[in-house]
């Protein structure tokens, strides 16, 4: 882990303080504070803090290197968690695998068509708590929207993917639902200079607070932790809201007893997404007041 560079330079001038000749030459006590004895602007402290620097980003750059590093290794050993995320998400619709390989034969396919192919655009990977058996949540994309897969020639070839390279004895459980809908009941104490009854802007004609909503939930990770405090620290920070009280919070799921969604369950502080990702089901339980 990369040392701060306060640290660093502390290390440089310790020593540098130490010395009996150094401390001869300038006149100072030996092991007296390097601080107190040269100023910010001093030659030496101005040497001392750019070596200082270099030696941090230097280890910052080695820091990232070895978790790039440490990342593709788990990402490329067969069978671990992140291997069969990065596996789901190489998957490649309307291609077939090279004979005895968990790869695709791309022929004379072209850079379009492969990146095409490439339907699977989130994945996320768990194991089960209660038995031997690895959950994969994936997601395509609809027009920049998170989306679940719904076409049976898809889901057949994932499905058959996925058995074609897990590892022998191991049960792969596919989650392809669609969103989580979340339902969110707010007050919000508006500017009324600023916004109007209905939360629009007075002068652009925009809703701030729907659009935050919404930029919240792209900004969430796909299986990402959805925390209510971070969703109400967004909203106080639109110009014109003056305070953001959350009254509740549920979300309902794809239940496939149900085959459909089930009662909507009461969020407290956070909630991931049994589908993965959420979906924002109205605005209109927002209320404006002054």
């Amino acid at each position: 882990m990369a040392r701060t560079k306060k640290q660093i330079k502390a290390e440089i001038t310790t020593p540098f303080m130490a010395n009996e000749t150094l401390a001869a030459k300038y006149g100072y006590a030996v092991g007296a504070s390097f601080d107190a004895e040269f100023s910010l602007v001093s030659l030496e402290n101005i040497l001392f803090e750019i070596v200082a620097l270099a030696l941090f980003i230097h280890e910052l750059f080695f820091d990232q290197h070895t978790k790039e590093v440490n990342e593709r290794l788990a990402n490329e050993k067969a069978g671990t968690l992140p291997w069969y995320r990065t596996m789901a998400l190489r998957f490649q619709f309307g291609f077939d695998l090279v004979a005895d390989k968990d790869y695709f034969d791309n022929g004379n396919a072209t850079a379009e068509q492969i990146a095409l192919s490439k339907i699977i655009k989130y994945a996320a990977v768990n194991e089960a708590a209660d038995s031997s058996r690895v959950i994969l949540k994936i997601a395509g994309e609809t027009n920049g929207v998170l989306s679940d897969f719904d076409d049976p020639s898809q889901v057949e070839a994932i499905q058959a993917y996925i058995n074609e390279i897990r590892v022998a004895g191991v049960q792969v459980t596919i989650i392809n639902y669609k969103a989580d809908r979340l339902y969110i009941n707010l007050q919000i104490k508006r500017d009324a200079l600023v916004l109007d009854e209905s939360g629009m802007s007075k002068l652009d004609a925009n809703y701030p607070v729907n659009e935050a909503l919404q930029e919240f939930m792209k900004e969430l990770k796909f299986n990402g932790e959805l925390q209510l405090s971070l969703l109400i620290d967004k909203l106080q920070i639109i110009p014109g809201v003056l305070d953001a009280t959350l009254l509740s919070a549920e979300s309902s799921w794809i239940d496939p007893a149900l085959n459909g969604y089930g009662t909507p369950q009461p969020i407290f502080v956070s909630k991931i997404a049994e589908s993965g990702y959420f979906e924002i089901v109205t605005f209109d339980n927002i209320n404006y007041v002054v």
